[in-house]
């Protein structure tokens, strides 16, 4: 009898579950906030372009005005912070993986399942198990809490161009930084031309997409995840920043200012054959009015192996909600995310230039086979290869990363030693953690 009375209940709840998913849709859990406008702030690039593409349709759908502010990189974390310490701010939260934990420590965010688990809400079709787990895990959760669903999503590949590889005698991109290193960036340099550019501009870029590549390739790190203890004096490290040292005289004067668009605008006009660059620039790089190099000699892979074999870089943003915003705006917000994260409008996502977080409209051959990206991207994103700490999560992040932009600088420079530029930045990470209770027990892991 109690059998059957549980084989019934479990009939129901089916049931009921798959009616509220036939009866749910967008305009239905809009119509409360139809009017409402949503403030966010969008960064000049690829993936942001193709959502203010595909924003008329949701306004359209749901009477929902979505108004955006394009601010540059830079000064976006600031800006976040000075809004939310005031009570304001946009009520979509766009958070790059290194601001998760500070956002979310301070209390700026809403963590969304207070969202995906009203069925008002809550699209049926949401599958947060559909985005790769190392983007879901990395941009849009702490504390084992969601906060941002992955919406502006980068692995860091190599670009080289085939025909100018074959000319000076290769068959193939290089295999291990190594070898570019030793092989292929002197073959490839002379005549006003460099073998490869590395991004480096003070600032996140020098920081992140700069400094923290070169310690990875070489097997090294910023500070030991368990101890905490800074790491830039070990071999591996050192080994890392002198290669970094060492492929300076193959890249183009002026790296050390160069941020994305330059490095993309001197492979795209033939400057250089090679680079390290986020997934999300191949629009950029594939744009007949931006770019001189023809379709068939662009070729795009992982990035090279290194000391312990394949450790791309790792980036991106989630878009969460702010916790000062009315609540009104908040669910008006979560709808929007929800759409533009969705699975639905994952392929009208790519198509418009972003890059998608789910792993579904990857296995489109339609997809999978006109973007040159989406292999080495989805090998970089699989188990074992992708690095969620490529940066460290944690919420001391941004005041590190002005440290390490400053002397990482003055290390490619050649004011500081790599040796010396270690020691200080050191020193001053070990001073930052000390100070908010890393050694005394009180934070007992890296997010």
């Amino acid at each position: 009898m109690n059998r059957t009375l549980a084989l019934s209940a479990a009939l129901t709840a089916l049931l009921a579950a798959s009616a509220q998913a036939q009866s749910w849709s967008l305009a239905k859990a809009a119509a409360p906030y139809k009017g409402t406008t949503v403030k966010a702030i969008f960064l000049d690039r690829p993936g942001y372009k193709a959502a203010a593409a595909l924003i008329p349709q949701f306004e359209k759908e749901t009477g929902i005005k979505i108004s955006f502010e394009t601010v540059p990189y830079e000064s976006t974390n600031q800006r976040y912070v000075l809004d939310f310490t005031s009570g304001g701010g946009a009520d979509l939260v766009l958070t790059d993986v290194v601001w998760i934990g500070q956002f979310a420590d301070a209390g700026w965010m809403v963590p969304l399942d207070k969202f995906y688990k009203d069925p008002k809400l809550a699209d049926p079709a949401l599958n947060l198990n559909g985005f790769f787990p190392v983007l879901l895990n990395s941009f849009g959760t702490w504390n084992k809490k969601i906060y941002g669903l992955p919406f502006d999503n980068y692995s860091g590949l190599l670009y080289y161009n085939k025909c100018t590889l074959k000319a000076a005698g290769f068959s193939a991109p290089p295999k291990s930084w190594n070898e570019l290193l030793t092989t292929y960036a002197p073959k490839l340099t002379g005549n006003g031309k460099y073998g490869f550019a590395l991004q480096s501009r003070r600032g996140e870029t020098q920081s992140a997409d700069s400094f923290m590549r070169v310690l990875w390739l070489a097997g090294g790190s910023l500070i030991d995840p368990k101890t905490f203890e800074p790491t830039l004096a070990s071999a591996a490290s050192q080994k890392g920043l002198q290669f970094r040292q060492n492929l300076m005289k193959y890249m183009p004067p002026g790296v050390v200012d160069q941020d994305h668009a330059e490095v993309v605008a001197a492979f795209n006009n033939g400057t250089v054959p090679m680079i390290t660059e986020w997934s999300s620039f191949y629009t950029t790089i594939t744009d007949p009015k931006q770019s001189k190099v023809p379709a068939n000699c662009l070729g795009v892979t992982t990035e090279p192996v290194g000391a312990d074999g394949l450790k791309p870089a790792l980036g991106g943003f989630s878009l969460g909600v702010n916790s000062n915003s009315d609540a009104k705006k908040q669910a008006a917000a979560y709808l929007f995310l929800q759409w533009i994260t969705s699975e639905k409008m994952a392929k009208p996502y790519v198509q418009a230039g972003g890059v998608s977080g789910r792993q579904a409209v990857y296995k489109d051959p339609a997809i999978s086979s006109k973007y040159l990206y989406v292999a080495p991207m989805v090998k970089s994103w699989s188990a074992g290869t992708a690095v969620p700490n490529f940066r460290p999560r944690f919420a001391e992040w941004p005041q590190i990363s002005q440290i390490i932009a400053e002397n990482g600088t003055k290390i490619m420079l050649g004011q500081l030693s790599t040796a010396a530029g270690a020691k200080v930045i050191d020193d001053q990470v070990r001073s930052i953690l000390d100070k908010a209770g890393y050694y005394s027990g009180k934070k007992a892991k890296m997010q």
